[in-house]
């Protein structure tokens, strides 16, 4: 009988790598839907292929899902991982260097023929599971390839390509019962994916157990692993995904405002997920299009904005550079829009399944003319519900286009989501003009409250016909206007409309440490979890540094300055090549210090630390 340890651990790094066919992807959500199940604290990376289709067994087509789950708080998926699933010699090639030295490598052996030693570019296609290039590793070759085509071979009606698509359910399997799962999850997803089709399904969950036994039946591993529930604070949890999240925040702020939703999309990587999930929802009162561009797309949401609808569009940094002349047409007419920049690697085309987060300066100022329009933005995957619903706030509330800036790690990483009540939820309020103000003999579009907005009148209210259109009107009146003075005067309304918000925004709060100290690390959007765990593992040695990170990013809140002039040093770290610090500098005289990566990946946990304590010794 074999003798199986329990060993305990804090906290888990996997990486899960394979061709883009090799259901990766899937595996990876599994078994993050599996441990966030259990209460356990988790954050994911997925990382895609840019080719649609790369070459079998190519680096090019590796596809890649790191998950880091822990009994503490996770900010971070993780700099290097512990154990590292490679089902080709490709996936082993592109991720070891990821892996921690005397971590676990489990490989699917039937992965590593010369055919596939020879497309990952092996020299004289010499297997690294036998030129003693893994020493230090602990190795666990398993033939799932085999093994899952043996566990199939009854099932007649299925080819053996068909037979191969179900190898990840052996490796999840395998994983499973190497950390002291059960499968229970997994086969209530799989029976509900494959409703309709017996055959697929069955061969799949007989495969799953398959990978199970094979685990508890072997002597390839002796020892299992647990991680502790994580002590989150009390209340229902599910887990979600960035672009999971900002769907339910939308129709969340519908139902709180009774505005019905319109979005006006044309599918982009990474932002297509947000067009699907909101596709699933129309009992809510959600009307979605897929146009066909990126300009019919926001053309369409701002018509639906002018006849009373919440009125929205996805798309990504390209997208947003085709939609510029309309987003200043939206800008114009001041009407609610929302605009979401979920932002990838660029210029161009640039690096479609990476991350970056390089639209900002896009988004303040990539309009022709004075274009005014507040920019908020999430920090995590769950913080995209709460701030998509202050988006939409600030856009109904203040007769604005309001553009959300997200990124492919939020949109596509997952973390464990608290469900708000909906009671807790504040209401938004709504004010269409349904009539004349006394005095009135016609509606005056541009006649303006104490907070410079403008009435917002649908069409079909007798007596509130209007003109509107892209070209500059009077104030007031809304007349189309050539007056140089009249423009000037309208420039300045909406900019100061804008800057406004400002005074109707929460006070910035710190997200650690004191509001003064050595060292303030400013940061906005992904890079939240990174300068959280660098700048809480900074304070335990006793450094004086604290943590500011912007939701709110145009109008900044009024308290940022005071807070910025409180610290001797400001570090900015972005995934860009110094955007946020140029405002910075622009609006507060700061000279703040940025930490730039350019990659299309995250910033790492120990380059982020080991740059902060640089600068910090050149304070003293």
């Amino acid at each position: 009988m074999i003798q199986r340890q329990q060993e305990t651990l804090k906290d888990v790094i996997i990486k899960f790598a394979g061709d883009s066919g090799d259901g990766m992807q899937l595996t990876g959500q599994q078994f993050t839907n599996n441990t966030a199940l259990l209460g356990i604290d988790i954050a994911t990376f997925p990382d895609f292929p840019a080719e649609i289709r790369a070459p079998q067994g190519t680096i090019a087509g590796v596809s890649g899902f790191q998950l880091h789950f822990s009994s503490d708080q996770v900010f971070t998926p993780g700099d290097y991982c512990d154990v590292l699933v490679a089902m080709n010699a490709a996936a082993l090639k592109t991720h070891l260097p990821t892996l921690k030295k005397g971590g676990k490598i489990i490989v699917d052996i039937d992965g590593f023929d010369s055919k596939n030693l020879r497309l990952a570019n092996y020299p004289n296609e010499i297997s690294p599971l036998t030129n003693g290039s893994l020493e230090g590793y602990q190795v666990i070759q398993i033939a799932i390839t085999k093994l899952t085509r043996t566990c199939l071979q009854e099932i007649v009606e299925l080819s053996v390509k068909e037979r191969d698509r179900a190898k990840n359910m052996f490796t999840l399997g395998f994983i499973y019962w190497m950390y002291g799962r059960t499968l229970d999850s997994t086969i209530a997803f799989l029976k509900e994916r494959f409703a309709k089709k017996p055959l697929i399904l069955d061969s799949n969950i007989k495969v799953l157990q398959a990978g199970y036994n094979y685990g508890d039946t072997t002597e390839t591993f002796t020892t299992q692993y647990h991680v502790e529930k994580a002590h989150l604070p009390k209340g229902m949890y599910r887990n979600v995904t960035g672009n999971q999240a900002l769907a339910y925040g939308i129709i969340a702020a519908s139902v709180q405002s009774g505005l019905p939703v319109f979005l006006g999309s044309y599918p982009i990587t990474p932002a297509s997920d947000i067009l699907h999930e909101l596709s699933k929802h129309k009992n809510f009162s959600v009307h979605t299009f897929q146009a066909e561009d990126e300009i019919a797309a926001i053309s369409s949401a701002i018509g639906a904005s002018y006849g009373g609808y919440l009125g929205m569009t996805t798309t990504s940094g390209p997208g947003v550079a085709l939609k510029s002349e309309a987003i200043g047409l939206a800008v114009m007419l001041e009407i609610p829009l929302i605009i979401f920049d979920i932002q990838r690697g660029g210029p161009s085309t640039g690096l479609p399944t990476k991350t970056e987060q390089s639209d900002l300066l896009q988004a303040y100022y990539g309009r022709n003319g004075e274009c005014p329009l507040p920019v908020v933005a999430a920090a995590t995957p769950a913080d995209c519900f709460a701030m998509v619903f202050e988006a939409i706030r600030i856009a109904i509330q203040h007769m604005t286009p309001v553009m959300f800036l997200s990124d492919g790690y939020i949109a596509n990483g997952a973390a464990p989501w608290k469900f708000p009540n909906s009671k807790d939820l504040p209401k938004i309020t709504v004010n269409f003009k349904k009539e004349l103000d006394e005095g009135e003999t016609k509606l005056m579009p541009y006649k303006r409250n104490e907070q410079l907005v403008r009435p917002w009148a649908v069409p079909g209210v007798k007596g509130l016909e209007h003109r509107i259109g892209g070209l500059e009107k009077q104030n007031i009146t809304g007349n189309v206007s050539y007056d140089g003075e009249n423009h000037q005067k309208m420039v300045k309304i909406r900019q100061a409309k804008v800057d406004n918000i400002a005074h109707l925004l929460p006070d910035q709060k710190m997200d650690a440490g004191e509001d003064s100290g050595d060292i303030l690390v400013l940061g906005w959007g992904s890079t939240y979890g990174v300068i959280q765990s660098v700048v809480l593992a900074l304070r335990a040695q006793n450094m004086h540094i604290s943590h500011v990170h912007l939701r709110y990013i145009r109008p900044f809140p009024k308290n940022l300055g005071v807070i910025l002039k409180n610290f001797k040093k400001v570090i900015v770290p972005e995934i860009n090549n110094g955007q946020l610090i140029k405002i910075i500098r622009d609006q507060y005289l700061i000279d703040a210090k940025g930490y730039n990566k350019i990659m299309g990946i995250p910033i790492s946990k120990s380059e982020l630390f080991a740059f902060i304590e640089d600068e910090h010794r050149t304070l003293f």
